[in-house]
Formats: C-alpha cells, structure tokens, sequence
C-alpha cells in the first residue's frame, strides 16, 4: 500500500454507517443539490471528495431509484467554480462562475494551503492563512443570499491556538467564528479542534469539531501487524499538557498506559514581566511522567507538527528510556521547518513513522519521505457532506469511540490467532 494514498476502511466499512433515513424508514430527501467550492484546497483532495460522493450518490441510486429524478442529486462533478484573484499588491477578489441558486453549498477550505502561489509587487509568495481566511470571506460574501445553504467545512481551525485571552492578547478564534457567522454561514465544521471549547464563541450556533482518531488508529495497525497493544507492550504519550485530554481518550479506548510530556518552567519569570509564557516555554526542559518505558512502543499523539521540535524531543527521551519503537500521530503535519531533522531521526532510529491527515497541505517532498504516511480523508469529507446535505444523524460518524473499539477487538483478535 502506497504511504501517499493511504485510506481507511481495512477494519470498518465506513460507508455503512451513514443511514439516510428517517423514523419512519424512509430515505431522507435532501436540502437542496450539492455545490462544493473547494479552490482553496489542494487539487488532488479536491478530485477524491468529489469522486466518493459521487461513488456514493451512485450506490443510492442504486439501490434507490427514485432519487436519481431530484434534480441536481447525481452529477458527475459537484463543483463550482470560484475565480479568487489578486491583484499585483495583494488585495484579492472572488467571483463564483456558475449559479448556485437553491443549492445546499459547502465551502471546504484549507488556510494552511502554502502550495497556492502569487505575485504581488513581482515577488512570487505564498498566500497565507490569513488570505486564505479573507478569501473565504469573499466567497461567502458572494453568495450570501443565493444559495439555500452555507456550510463551512475549515479542517484546520484557521488561529486555533489563540483560543483563551493571554494578559491584553486578542481573541483571533473567537471572531474569526463570529465573523463567519454574521456573514450569513448556516453550518460550521473543523477537524481536532485545537481546544473544542471554541464552540463557546459561538454558542447558539452550529460548531462541529470531528475526531481523526479512527483513522489515525487504523492506519497505525494497518501498517504495524505486529503490534500488540496491551499494557504490558504498548504506551499512549502526549507531547504536553495541552494534549491530554485528547491522550487519554486514545490510552482508555486502547487500554493501554499514559504518559505526559511537560516543560519544567519557573512561573516568575512570567510574573516579573521579563519574558512572556511562550518564550519561557519554548526553553523550558521537557520531563516526562508515567510508567516505565522500557521494551514499549509509544505513540505519541498531539494536533499537529509544526516546526516537529516538540515531537523530536519527546521521541528522543523515549528512545533514551528504551522504547521499542515510536510512532506519532497528527491530525495536522505543517512542518513549517525541520522535515530534515526528521530525516536524521529516522536514520537514528529515534521515530519509526509519523501518521498524519491529508486534511491540510502538504509538500511534494514530504510525502516522498519513508518515514512519513499520509492518511486520507477524502471519502469521510463526502459522507459528511451527504449526511448534512440529507439533514441526516451524524453521531456514529461524530463520534468514533465504538467504532475503534470493534477495530481494536477485531485487530487484538486476529493478532492473537482468533480469527
């Protein structure tokens, strides 16, 4: 299996889950046809969600004929086309080239998308998240009004991080979601929200943060047959405080032990206003607590990798206390700088495989690395999109806590010679 097109579904049969149907065991109809604008999104993710819903659409015709007469239910490309252009100082513009009139509309948009490039005053740049964020506005602003429904499919929550007040700092989460909102948007949807607190912001709106542990998982087993995930071979770490509670629900569901990284730091120095809480932090020494390491292979989980200085030393202590092996999952791998460092680690023996989404950009040269395996969620993007798109449940895709424990049953079961 190709570690650039690895997709779930060896262990669960996803698309079973999604049921379109109502009380009365009759199939949804839907709020209106599906339009996507997914320009901000890498071309070939944007290719594969059209391509399972398409799939799946074709399935329920199938399997139910009369939906092929909605209008608009079945097409071969839900698509819509969006012009955003700049003009050679920066200032950008959108202009949605066919109607979307009536239709349900679902703006996918990735602000970490650094492979889409301009020019501005003749210097070739990337755009930046906070373009990509403007541009988003300019989609919404254009067809506010027009289309029966907005919803925004944000996998990376654009200014995640700037989620709590810090002494005067701003609070960039919080409008960005309120700005969304008063521009008209219906439906909110992000990915491992960096603190899902954030619906807070919002409240008497529609803010989903939708787990990737699942997939993560799968994909994990899936590559590594010999694992065995107990407590006596396997150990659950989180790359610092910030990530435990999303650590604790991978160790309880895998029953396995947890350990914490977290930086050794003198608050004074905070108090005494020479250095802020993240310059402290970034030179504070990483400690571990937990169990003995020893023999264990660890995973180690948090959101993303950014400059991967966080997950290079949490794998180099690791290594130090003799685990087996260490693999890390992300949902986000942005590797801003330092996807050499991880070369040198991977050569050395200190990390055996990152496990990341293909929910957010990534460099060519990344996903040619061995040591790096991309996860994709193209086909979970489209089942959410037909769920929504059907006013349907969505909680057993929400919610992945039973679907991982049959994964994990099934996989201890066939690793023991029960199956």
């Amino acid at each position: 299996m190709s570690k650039s097109d690895y997709e779930p579904g060896s262990y669960t049969r996803t698309t079973d889950l999604l049921v379109l149907r109502n009380y009365d065991e009759e199939i949804l109809h839907p709020i209106g046809p599906v339009a996507i604008i997914s320009d901000q999104l890498d071309p070939a993710l944007s290719d594969s969600i059209n391509f399972h819903l398409r799939n799946r659409r074709a399935i329920t015709v199938d399997e139910y004929p009369n939906q092929g007469s909605i209008p608009g239910y079945f097409r071969a490309d839900y698509r819509i086309p969006a012009i955003l252009d700049r003009f050679n100082s920066g200032e950008g513009k959108a202009i949605i080239t066919e109607s979307v009139r009536g239709h349900d509309l679902f703006i996918i948009t990735d602000v970490l998308n650094y492979g889409q490039r301009y020019q501005r005053f003749e210097q070739d740049v990337s755009l930046s998240p906070d373009e990509h964020f403007e541009d988003l506005s300019r989609v919404i602003s254009a067809v506010h009004g027009v289309a029966k429904r907005i919803n925004v499919i944000m996998p990376y929550l654009y200014e995640g991080r700037v989620y709590r007040r810090v002494n005067r700092g701003s609070l960039d989460c919080a409008v960005m979601l309120n700005r969304l909102f008063d521009l008209g948007i219906d439906n909110f949807l992000t990915f491992d929200a960096h603190d899902d607190r954030m619906a807070n912001a919002v409240p008497t709106k529609n803010f989903e943060s939708v787990k990737t542990s699942l997939q993560l998982i799968e994909a994990l087993i899936t590559e590594y047959p010999d694992l065995k995930i107990d407590k006596d071979n396997f150990m659950v770490a989180s790359a610092d405080e910030a990530s435990i509670k999303r650590c604790i629900y991978y160790a309880s569901l895998m029953q396995v032990p947890l350990g914490l990284f977290y930086r050794h730091y003198d608050p004074r120095l905070i108090s005494e206003g020479k250095y802020t809480e993240r310059s402290v932090k970034s030179h504070a020494q990483k400690k571990f607590l937990g169990d003995q390491i020893a023999g264990k292979d660890v995973l180690i989980v948090d959101d993303m990798i950014d400059t991967g200085k966080t997950a290079l030393e949490c794998a180099t202590q690791l290594k130090e206390q003799n685990a087996r092996r260490v693999f890390v999952a992300v949902t986000f791998a942005q590797f801003s700088k330092g996807i050499e460092k991880f070369d040198e680690a991977y050569e050395k023996g200190i990390i055996n495989k990152i496990f990341a989404t293909n929910l957010a950009y990534r460099p060519p040269e990344l996903l040619e690395r061995e040591w790096f395996s991309d996860v994709n969620f193209a086909k979970y993007i489209a089942l959410l999109i037909d769920g929504y798109n059907h006013d349907a449940s969505l909680s057993s895709l929400m919610n992945p806590t039973k679907r991982i424990q049959e994964l994990l049953n099934n996989f201890k079961g066939v690793t023991n010679g029960k199956k």
